[in-house]
């Protein structure tokens, strides 16, 4: 019962794949452990967690904390979601560069996403419970976020497999990378 660390073309965001093992009486699954991520190159000390409840075609995001950031560890505990980060740190050449992986209950990896990055997903099951463990404290005052349709940032979202898109009336006010750009 191990943990894989795969990295991805955008520094310091990591796939995982959890410790897991499955017998006759059913599963276990470690999510976490300090000192094993710590080797990987993941510092975090878990402050919050979250669960959220969507149906099939909600997006959620892009969300992140204009200060004092959250890093999160994502996991997608029942359903099936497309889960996107976006580089948001204005002085990396990846700035506005985005990755997404699929989460599942079934393939049970986990997106962790460091501090610095907007982060969201759209649902693509009947419905998906999403488990998010964050560094650091949610901050209303610093809640933003990036349009998940900016035509700069031009995330690919698999909109033709599930058909209507359900997102809040706050996330679709949100202003592109651009306007971010002009806000610090």
């Amino acid at each position: 019962m191990k943990f894989k660390f795969e990295d991805t073309p955008l520094d310091g965001l990591k796939v995982i794949h959890p410790a897991y093992m499955e017998d006759e009486r059913g599963n276990f699954l470690k999510s976490f452990e300090k000192e094993i991520f710590s080797q990987n190159g993941i510092e975090m000390a878990p402050f919050e967690v979250f669960e959220s409840l969507s149906t099939k075609g909600v997006l959620r995001g892009l969300h992140f904390q204009t200060k004092l950031p959250q890093a999160k560890l994502v996991r997608t505990v029942t359903g099936n979601v497309f889960d996107v980060a976006v580089d948001i740190r204005k002085d990396f050449p990846t700035f506005g560069k985005w990755h997404s992986v699929e989460l599942s209950g079934a393939n049970k990896k986990m997106f962790y996403i460091p501090p610095y990055f907007a982060h969201g997903f759209l649902v693509l099951s009947e419905s998906a419970i999403v488990s998010y463990i964050c560094a650091g404290r949610y901050l209303k005052e610093y809640d933003s976020g990036i349009l998940w349709k900016d035509p700069v940032v031009a995330i690919e979202w698999p909109i033709s497999i599930i058909g209507e898109v359900t997102v809040s009336k706050r996330d679709e006010s949100f202003g592109g990378l651009v306007e971010f750009m002009g806000e610090s």
